[in-house]
């Protein structure tokens, strides 16, 4: 039986999303998670939620312990994890509130720790193919879901990650359309590389909800335009999280 993780954030912390839910803290020996894990059932299939940054808000994109949680859902059995996150839009086709199911990302992150392989062990390094990171068959159930939902979504994309929590100047903005990124974040990678190193399916769901800096005739990012947009069009991730999770099979 499939049992999916769900790393969150505003809005997806909320018990009330499972049935049956209860609280369980734990553990690791990368440290604890970044939230306890809540735990109960989508329809009939097993679901845990991790709050990425906390319900406060309170931990920063670069304090993420992004180990911890990754494995933390590995070790409560997890076999696919979704996640969710706010982009800034690079392209002029993506438009706030649009849903991108990202198919490549750029790590453009600087001091997180993005390997569980630390050392190699004997005859076995940890060169982890990367080639395609983002699970084929969790992203096409999502599209098709999000289709049958009525959702506006880009059935592709390159993401990049930048370390934050600042937001990009106009010319890294710039650069990072040059690069052919089409969205920008602060989450995505390196939870991407590290469920790829534990051999679990790994899919996001990113919204839309600003320009980032590179678009002249727009006012640029604002972390308080990023909550405004991501709160109000939340429904829509929890809606296409409700309709895809049963559909998902071992």
């Amino acid at each position: 039986m499939a049992k999916i993780g769900i790393i969150g954030g505003s809005g997806l912390e909320d018990p009330e999303i499972l049935d049956s839910s209860e609280i369980i803290n734990v553990s690791n020996k990368y440290g604890s998670p970044g939230s306890p894990l809540v735990c109960g059932k989508i329809g009939n299939t097993e679901t845990v939620i991790l709050s990425r940054h906390r319900k406060d808000h309170s931990i920063a994109p670069s304090a993420v312990n992004n180990r911890a949680n990754i494995l933390a859902l590995k070790e409560a059995g997890c076999t696919h994890i979704i996640t969710t996150t706010a982009c800034g839009s690079l392209r002029e086709e993506i438009g706030r509130g649009d849903i991108v199911i990202p198919d490549q990302f750029i790590d453009f992150t600087r001091h997180r720790a993005i390997t569980f392989f630390d050392k190699f062990e004997s005859g076995s390094p940890g060169h982890t193919p990367m080639a395609d990171p983002f699970d084929s068959n969790l992203r096409s159930l999502l599209i098709s879901a999000a289709k049958r939902l009525g959702l506006p979504v880009h059935e592709k994309g390159v993401v990049i990650t930048i370390e934050g929590p600042r937001f990009s100047t106009r010319a890294e903005s710039r650069l990072f359309r040059m690069w052919g990124a089409d969205i920008i974040n602060m989450s995505v990678s390196p939870e991407v590389i590290l469920a790829n190193e534990l051999g679990i399916p790994y899919a996001t769901i990113a919204m839309s909800t600003d320009y980032d800096s590179w678009k002249a005739d727009e006012d640029p990012v604002t972390w308080e335009e990023v909550f405004r947009v991501f709160a109000g069009n939340v429904h829509n991730v929890i809606s296409l999280l409700k309709e895809v999770i049963p559909l998902i099979t071992v």
